[in-house]
């Protein structure tokens, strides 16, 4: 097998070029799809985050609201907030940049965001219904992840998928989406023991652990596909790439891979809310 180096730019191009069409129709009836980004406080890495999705938006003759918050925002202003984006018919799409500062409930912040604009998919009912095979908007990262492997024709129908990481937002609901699509799926977390045991006997390993480098490459199976979902400071993921190039099948890089596709799904959610409150 040839190894294959999985590029998420010509993967997030398709779906942009997707858009087009429909973004110039609901423009023709006087509709702009809309993204409102809250960010509260003035972490670094979250501006720039939001500034991308700005750009991204302004790129595909879409809207972008950027809703900015003082770190001293309480919970309940927060949600107040959030409401107004709920009721606001102009606003098509709502995402709350995480992480929030630490004072602030952010799970109570999520489940204000109307389940018809969760287009990040952060919703205790979004995650269920993604869960169920139905949602419409299931969280971007994972929904990438499922677009980078249909794109490249890997098959997951009967492999085994170990994911690395359980949070609410990526190890969960790729497993879930992972399991719809046929694989067998262990999710792997912090408890977790043998991680290289278990790493072994995968098909398709998902890292989505929040550690720089942590996956190593003697840890996997020859001929592996691996996604690396992380992102760290030094432009480095959670695999070591170097390392696990050697042995995999596939691999995603760092940057380049799962996070631009991951910026193109949130705005085909939006698209899509756009598309079902107006037509």
């Amino acid at each position: 097998m040839e190894k294959i180096i999985l590029d998420g730019n010509i993967v997030a191009q398709e779906i942009r070029d997707s858009m087009k069409e429909i973004i110039d129709f609901l423009r023709s009836i006087g509709v702009i799809p809309c993204l409102a980004t809250v960010l509260v406080g003035d972490n670094p890495a979250s501006e720039t985050y939001v500034k991308m999705k700005g750009n991204a938006c302004k790129r595909l003759n879409m809207k972008s609201i950027r809703v900015q918050l003082s770190k001293e925002t309480e919970t309940a202003e927060l949600i107040e907030t959030i409401k107004e984006l709920n009721n606001d018919n102009s606003v098509h799409g709502i995402l709350l940049q995480h992480p929030v500062p630490s004072h602030i409930d952010e799970r109570a912040a999520f489940e204000a965001i109307d389940i018809r604009k969760d287009v990040d998919g952060v919703t205790s009912a979004g995650y269920g219904q993604t869960a169920f095979g139905f949602g419409d908007f299931p969280s971007c990262t994972p929904a990438a992840i499922m677009k980078i492997l249909e794109y490249y024709q890997i098959p997951i129908d009967g492999m085994h998928a170990v994911v690395v990481g359980r949070s609410p937002i990526l190890g969960k609901p790729v497993s879930a989406l992972l399991l719809n699509a046929n694989a067998t799926v262990t999710t792997c977390h912090s408890r977790t023991s043998n991680l290289p045991d278990i790493l072994k006997q995968a098909d398709i390993v998902v890292a989505a652990v929040g550690k720089p480098k942590f996956i190593q490459g003697s840890w996997l199976k020859q001929g592996s596909i691996v996604i690396d979902a992380g992102y760290n400071k030094g432009n480095v993921g959670d695999v070591d790439y170097d390392s696990c190039f050697e042995v995999a099948g596939a691999i995603t890089p760092v940057p380049g891979g799962i996070g631009p596709i991951t910026i193109a799904t949130l705005l085909k959610h939006t698209v899509k809310a756009a598309e079902g409150m107006n037509i």
